[in-house]
């Protein structure tokens, strides 16, 4: 299952969830939204433009830390287009998409598109599964007791204190990314190695290019680490609040579609700036549902889904967006507690 064909054929998925598909199809929520994807893309692409060009008149000055944060959020807001790019929510056409997704991922913010896409693929299809879920791999912090126990090196260590360490690792999450981005350019099974390989060097000498081209050394390290640093905790801050302290499955829970997404997800509360500044991840139960389903469409699509979950007894989870993060933190001290 790839994410564009996910998961929007309910003959596949199970009497549950078939009966709520028709009523969103019904409803139109799964149609296009080509005029909002339009003036959603020319605005991020006019900030990014903006944004470097406020880099090159405001010259060599410690005002380059307000840039460097500004472009950290407009880089966050690249990556969550492309994040809908990847699920095919903007064009009907794989192609396109995926021209679209290297420019915006490999091109403008240094994410490989391709190793992105797989890894999120991998995600939507087991969801929280600690087997089967690779954003909640035990590599730094830990998700569940069970892991807890078993870590071992920089998870162990990490892990006896890590919802106090969580914040500040995320400093580290955009490098990450890259990293993991270049390194898998050596995967022989990655599609399009050369161009995504061309692209992210591109991307490389052009930043970096750039930014020394402008600022003398110092600054230049400090403007790379205030920008990444911001990066990293934006696009942490935007991701965690959906999954984190929401129940970790195994392989002995078979749960059916609907559940399996329902039960992992939670919402965030908090209106038009919560929803603009999450590229309408708050909406992550309705997403997970309906991956190719427009953002736009998702805050339409809540309570249809709402009530028909009720109607089934299956817990819908909604919190403020301060609320999911502190359930976040919560969760990652209590399965911590074996390694203290």
């Amino acid at each position: 299952m790839t994410i564009d064909q996910a998961p929007a054929r309910p003959a596949r998925q199970g009497s549950d969830f078939a009966q709520l598909s028709r009523r969103i199809a019904q409803a139109g929520l799964l149609e296009r939204r080509p005029v909002y994807y339009a003036v959603r893309m020319t605005v991020v692409a006019g900030l990014f433009a903006g944004g470097w060009t406020a880099f090159a008149l405001v010259g060599d000055s410690w005002w380059q830390l307000l840039v460097a944060v500004f472009l950290a959020v407009v880089f966050a807001q690249v990556a969550l287009l492309a994040h809908d790019l990847a699920h095919g929510q903007v064009f009907r056409s794989r192609r396109r998409s995926r021209i679209a997704g290297l420019v915006a991922g490999n091109l403008g913010i240094g994410l490989g598109y391709g190793w992105w896409t797989d890894k999120h693929t991998r995600h939507h299809a087991n969801p929280n599964h600690e087997d089967h879920d690779p954003d909640v791999a035990p590599d730094v912090l830990v998700w569940s007791v069970k892991q807890a126990e078993n870590s071992s090196g920089v998870a162990r260590f990490v892990g006896r204190w890590q919802a106090f360490l969580f914040f500040p690792l995320l400093t580290l999450e955009g490098v990450n990314l890259h990293v993991s981005s270049l390194r898998s350019l050596r995967r022989p099974t990655l599609k399009n190695r050369g161009t995504e390989a061309a692209l992210l060097i591109a991307h490389d000498v052009a930043y970096l290019a750039a930014i020394f081209a402008v600022l003398p050394v110092g600054k230049a390290l400090v403007f790379l680490l205030v920008h990444q640093a911001c990066f990293g905790v934006y696009l942490g801050c935007t991701f965690a609040p959906n999954h984190k302290g929401m129940p970790v499955l195994t392989g002995d829970d078979e749960l059916d579609f609907l559940r399996k997404q329902v039960l992992t997800s939670r919402n965030v509360r908090g209106g038009r700036v919560v929803n603009v500044a999450l590229g309408g991840l708050n909406y992550q139960i309705e997403h997970h549902l309906f991956p190719s389903m427009p953002a736009p469409n998702l805050r339409r699509a809540r309570p249809i889904v709402r009530d028909y979950c009720r109607s089934l007894d299956v817990p819908y989870a909604e919190a403020g967006l301060l609320a999911s993060w502190g359930q976040a933190l919560r969760h990652l001290h209590e399965v911590g507690r074996p390694l203290r």
